[in-house]
């Protein structure tokens, strides 16, 4: 087949791109702009564009398939030129669905760890020998793109309650009809997209709706929210509700028990703890014996971002992780400082998207950071310029988070000079963002605590 990419360079659709590629079909993209690692791994694989831009004679009526990424405008010309010439455009969820309508579709959703859990159970179908394909939105060790298309039997999505494309206002996870759909937690978020919660959490109550008849669903029951979605779900659907697993941690190692079983994990807190039976609900659906996920789920390490450990000495570990909404935020804070307990714990959190910018959803932050000993907030000044939001003073974030003691920076020099300054013997650094830090080199603060 013939299929042209608008907005290819988007972290999904250049992965989707190179994988429809791989399988043989003619793939071509256009963009206006293409950054690494895009850029490298597009023209590796020959479809990164001539020239950056939109071009409309790029739109022939031999195209077999137009797939519009979120980065477009709805007054794309190439888009135009598509819908002028009655082409077929596709989101790149939509055409996702294309691709799998013969497999097993498992679609991860959830405000947090879906892309935890979906690499987990990739891990473990991977250690299990098992043929799948995926799609995940994060780089995962050992898998060279974020996205396969083959002819494995099953698919394993990671579902982003995000909008489809600009032309398409519906979430992606609604439009893959899933066999095994996950929800890991509720808490609301895109607030830019969903003004009020109740609007948030109807979102996963349709999510549901979509599941094919005869299908299952996997969800946290230890969350009201998700409980009371799950209940609102089609009888019809296998049932199955995870929680807390037992555990117990030693010398910084977290052990999982089972009832025949002790297995160390490489990763740790809370949140992991019950991703890990988010992903064993899933894999018990897909014939893997319980002794078979423990084993292969004990050599996970963790998907990149997510509680990444830069760094460590006798008496200090440096840790990045992706958390940005409140409640991954406090999720990550308290998994820390329980893996830890003797140590104390500076946190650093980025706020960056739209939503954690609104000074109204600002509050929704209260009591996150509490249990860090140090907590600190940086918003780069750009930043707001960017997204065109009115500035507001540390004190505004103080009251929202509920900490008199909280730090606050908006110029990353300010905030690196801060960071040098503390003594970190038996410390704990945590740096939390989705943006990055105003440009700061990650490693070389890690680098510098740890040698303090």
């Amino acid at each position: 087949m013939r299929i042209h990419f608008i907005a290819v360079g988007g972290s999904a659709m250049h992965n989707m791109a190179i994988a429809l590629s791989k399988k043989g079909n003619e793939v071509t993209g256009s963009d206006d702009a293409i950054y690494e690692p895009s850029r490298s791994r597009l023209s590796k694989q020959g479809i990164l564009p001539a020239q950056m831009g939109w071009f409309p004679e790029n739109i022939t009526p031999d195209i077999d398939a137009v797939v519009l990424g979120m980065h477009a405008r709805v007054d794309n010309p190439e888009l135009l030129r598509a819908q002028e010439l009655g082409l077929k455009v596709y989101s790149y969820p939509e055409y996702i669905y294309e691709q799998s309508k013969e497999k097993v579709r498992i679609v991860v959703g959830g405000s947090h760890g879906k892309t935890t859990i979906t690499s987990m159970i990739l891990h473990v179908l991977k250690k299990c020998g098992k043929e799948f394909d995926y799609l995940v939105g994060a780089q995962l060790e050992g898998f060279d793109t974020m996205v396969q298309l083959s002819d494995a039997p099953i698919i394993v999505i990671e579902g982003d309650e995000y909008l489809a494309s600009p032309i398409d206002r519906r979430p992606k996870f609604h439009l893959y009809q899933a066999n095994i759909g996950v929800i890991s937690g509720i808490a609301w978020d895109h607030i830019n997209v969903f003004p009020t919660f109740e609007n948030y959490v109807e979102q996963f109550e349709i999510f549901l709706q979509t599941i094919v008849p005869g299908g299952a669903i996997v969800y946290n029951s230890s969350d009201v929210i998700v409980d009371q979605v799950a209940a609102k779900a089609d009888p019809g659907l296998l049932r199955i509700p995870y929680d807390l697993p037992s555990f117990y941690t030693l010398k910084g190692t977290t052990y999982l028990r089972t009832d025949t079983n002790e297995y160390p994990l490489e990763v740790f807190g809370k949140h992991n703890l019950q991703n890990i039976e988010a992903a064993h609900g899933v894999c018990t659906q897909l014939d893997i014996s319980d002794e078979q996920f423990y084993d292969a789920i004990s050599s996970f390490k963790g998907a990149a971002k997510r509680l990444e450990l830069l760094g460590k000495n006798v008496s200090t570990a440096v840790y990045k992780d992706f958390a940005h909404s409140p409640s991954k935020l406090k999720a990550t804070v308290d998994a820390v400082k329980e893996q830890y307990p003797e140590r104390e714990l500076v946190a650093v959190i980025e706020l960056h998207t739209f939503s954690s910018l609104n000074k109204d959803f600002l509050r929704e932050y209260e009591g996150s950071m509490n249990r860090a000993d140090v907590a600190a907030v940086f918003i780069n000044r750009r930043t707001f310029e960017q997204k065109q939001l009115e500035p507001y003073e540390e004190d505004i974030v103080r009251q929202a988070f509920g900490n008199e003691e909280l730090k606050f920076f908006n110029e990353p020099e300010i905030l690196v000079e801060f960071l040098s300054s503390i003594n970190y013997n038996s410390k704990n650094l945590l740096l939390m963002s989705s943006g990055d830090f105003g440009g700061l080199d990650l490693s070389q603060i890690a680098e510098k605590a740890l040698t303090h």
